[in-house]
């Protein structure tokens, strides 16, 4: 699993990295996180707000901090 952290570094991209990592461990998952701070990349994965997660892919949240228990439902 690639999962995609897309947002600047503010507060928020941190809060959202942190409970993704804490999603990814509570559940095991293998995945590989990045985080994502060009711009020009994130519009190519239609991404115009931030924070955003994308996993495999698949744009899953834009513009909010999602909560752990809808990351742990976006791992399974």
């Amino acid at each position: 699993m690639h999962i995609k952290i897309m947002g600047p570094g503010c507060q928020n991209c941190q809060k959202v990295a942190d409970l993704v990592q804490a999603s990814v461990d509570e559940s095991g998952v293998n995945a590989q996180i990045e985080k994502v701070t060009d711009f020009q990349e994130m519009a190519k994965a239609g991404v115009l707000s931030t924070p955003a997660v994308v996993i495999d892919g698949a744009v899953k949240c834009v513009g909010k901090v999602p909560s752990k228990e809808e990351i742990l439902s976006w791992l399974k």
